[in-house]
């Protein structure tokens, strides 16, 4: 009578049989499902596409515009509190703040005077204003965000010409000048050869799937003129 020893120890790299490993289960490194202590599970990673994050215009840091009134509310305010101080000390306040009080206390309100300096601070207040509210940089577009921490834009020039070498590409188009806006890229093409409309449907093709390539996070609407070379019917 025979007994069945079972399948044989695999010895381990170095020639030691394993006294943990009888041999009828995988250990558990061993196992596609992860079980074991857990220090040897691999994360799967999938190639499903994250949700798309929000995208806004960028901010313009804008600091000539702050350094520049900061500079003036600075040297109006440091001017006006040594006058103050001087005359706290006994001393005479200065001419151009006697003249400015004598001013406002005795110019009427309907004064040129007084009506062009209340309309230049409107002006300098209203343009401050449209600074702090809008964020400025149109020329640079943003794109779409696939990853929420990263942000990128792309140069209104840069996509231009981007889309003027997709253009350039169509068979019969001499030349062709590009515009992007905002809202609208804008493509006028000179064709010296072919029929114009053919022409016109493979510009817009080329376009529309450069414009789809940017990546923009608002894609704008595509403007496509094609004409004849000056001089020639």
């Amino acid at each position: 009578m025979t007994t069945d020893p079972g399948p044989a120890r695999e010895p381990d790299p170095d020639g030691t049989p394993d006294p943990d490993h009888d041999g009828t289960a995988p250990r558990g490194d061993d196992r596609g499902d992860g079980a074991g202590d857990g220090r040897d599970a691999v994360p799967v990673l999938t190639d499903e596409p994250t949700p798309t994050t929000p995208v806004r215009r960028f901010w313009a840091v804008r600091r000539i515009p702050a350094a520049v009134l900061a500079a003036l509310v600075l040297g109006g305010a440091g001017l006006l509190l040594y006058d103050v101080a001087a005359v706290r000390a006994d001393r005479g306040a200065m001419a151009w703040r006697r003249e400015l009080a004598d001013g406002l206390a005795t110019r009427p309100l309907d004064d040129t005077a007084v009506v062009l300096g209340a309309a230049v601070a409107v002006v300098l207040g209203l343009w401050l204003l449209v600074l702090a509210a809008t964020p400025g940089l149109r020329r640079i577009l943003p794109m779409r965000r696939e990853h929420a921490d990263v942000r990128a834009g792309l140069d209104r020039d840069a996509a231009a010409l981007a889309l003027r070498d997709r253009a350039m590409e169509v068979s019969g188009v001499q030349s062709v000048r590009v515009r992007v806006g905002r809202s609208k890229v804008a493509a006028k093409a000179v064709s010296h050869f072919r029929a114009l409309d053919e022409v016109r449907g493979d510009v817009e093709t080329a376009l529309a799937a450069g414009i789809d390539e940017l990546a923009l996070a608002r894609p704008p609407a595509l403007s496509v003129r094609v004409a004849r070379p000056s001089g020639k019917g």
